[in-house]
């Protein structure tokens, strides 16, 4: 039985096991009070739960007075553009799980700013989930409604990017091949592509939510997609998550730049266009100094989670940031992770440069990642990570999210993660082999004595 996770980042389960409509009910009813019983905008994934879990969400809503406006099938990023958007909206929810496989699914928070709620306004909405729902009269509850343009919506914000330069990528015709694992990225990547003058190869846009391969755009789940940049001689392939947030590529030879890359082509991009603070989190790597470097710019890091981004990028004014999973933040678009925006930007970037992408991106000084994790009992969750408290005895560590030990040629970060019973490890290291070894060590080492 898995456990229900409830975090800053949302409410988290497997559908029939721990969480169901009427679970979910209640989270949203709690929600809409919550946002003060005002508009609430409403988009979910493709999951095939996703429908039974927005009828639920709609109801909650409706009946403690909120009025509901339903955008059906959408990516994460375009539901809180288009919460920031709707001047009478008073928060939104998204329906996903994200990169969870498909038997997962989840509800995701967001404030009146079109942001995820702030860890602050987290906590106080978390605090009062478990109090009685106090439902509405009759006379008072909400409506509903559809908006059938949010995409339309997110996509021209896209494209209005000052620095974009939208003609000069329809000048190079460029040919992609976009896998969208089945996820909500059917319904907007394509199009985008289409508007950016490319050729566009589709494999699994149906958005049905029957996931085609493990939804982690990670190297390991994308040989589909290397498989038919190949066979299509594409200049670039993009794979998406299932909610559209994170963005992986494969490059015109067919190979797996790695989710790092996605964040760091966009930096050297942008930087160039509007330099300024970068800010990334620390399990990020260490390549963007050098990035930053280039161009007179420093970074910030901080906290796992986006909005921790989100929010120092708001703070400093920053012209780009994100997430070493692929998750790139363009606040000229808006302050969320958002894949159609770094599909635009790495477009841009090798309209600009006329070069291939594996060329660009051996311009960027290569360091070595292995990530892997501890698959736990919810309640040995401390148990690990009082084992990682031994590991990092005595050298330099950096406690701002779980522990992250800093040794002269390569860092190790440990935390918990915030959505699944599971300790996560990563590593960086100017060589794979070293990064693998240490990551596997340390992984021995945290589960030898749970």
């Amino acid at each position: 039985m898995s456990k229900l996770m409830v975090s800053v980042s949302g409410v988290r389960g497997i559908f029939g096991e721990t969480i169901n409509p009427a679970i979910i009910q209640h989270f949203a009813a709690r929600f809409g009070i919550f946002s003060q019983r005002g508009k609430i905008i409403v988009g979910r994934d493709s999951r095939t739960t996703g429908l039974a879990l927005q009828n639920a969400v709609i109801s909650g809503l409706l009946g403690v007075g909120c009025d509901v406006v339903e955008l059906g099938i959408v990516s994460t990023p375009t539901v809180l553009l288009a919460v920031e958007n709707d001047a009478d909206a008073c928060g939104g929810i998204a329906i996903t799980a994200s990169h969870n496989p498909a038997q997962w699914n989840a509800l995701k928070f967001v404030g009146a700013n079109g942001m995820f709620l702030f860890p602050e306004n987290a906590d106080d909405f978390l605090n009062n989930l478990n109090q009685t729902v106090e439902w509405t009269t009759y006379d008072q509850i909400g409506s509903l409604s559809q908006y059938n343009n949010a995409i339309n919506d997110h996509l021209d914000k896209i494209l209005a990017i000052p620095y974009l330069q939208p003609d000069k990528i329809r000048s190079c015709k460029f040919k992609v091949v976009i896998d969208s694992v089945n996820g909500a990225g059917g319904l907007i990547s394509p199009i985008l592509l289409k508007k950016l003058g490319c050729q566009v190869i589709e494999i699994n846009s149906e958005p049905n939510g029957l996931f085609a391969h493990s939804p982690e755009p990670l190297n390991k789940n994308l040989s589909q997609l290397c498989d038919a940049v190949r066979a299509h001689k594409a200049d670039i392939g993009f794979a998406t998550d299932p909610d559209v947030d994170r963005l992986s590529i494969v490059d015109e030879n067919g190979n797996c730049l790695g989710e790092e890359f996605s964040l760091l082509l966009a930096e050297k991009f942008v930087l160039a266009m509007n330099p300024g603070t970068v800010v990334t989190n620390l399990s990020s790597s260490m390549a963007s100094e050098d990035i930053a470097a280039e161009f007179g710019s420093k970074v910030v890091r901080t906290r796992i989670g986006e909005i921790n981004v989100s929010k120092k990028m708001m703070e400093l004014h920053s012209p780009i940031g994100g997430e070493g999973n692929g998750g790139i933040i363009c606040p000229e678009v808006h302050y969320t992770r958002d894949a159609p925006a770094g599909i635009a930007l790495i477009l841009a970037y090798m309209s600009q440069k006329s070069r291939s992408v594996s060329k660009l991106a051996a311009q960027i000084p290569h360091y070595y990642f292995a990530k892997n994790k501890v698959q736990v009992l919810p309640d040995q969750l401390d148990s690990v990570m009082q084992q990682a408290e031994k590991l990092a005895a005595d050298l330099n560590t950096d406690r701002t999210d779980g522990i992250k030990i800093i040794a002269s040629d390569h860092w190790i970060h440990i935390r918990k993660s915030g959505t699944e019973p599971i300790v996560r490890v990563y590593v960086e290291s100017p060589t794979q082999a070293q990064s693998d070894k240490i990551c596997q060590n340390t992984i021995d080492f945290l589960i030898d004595n749970i």
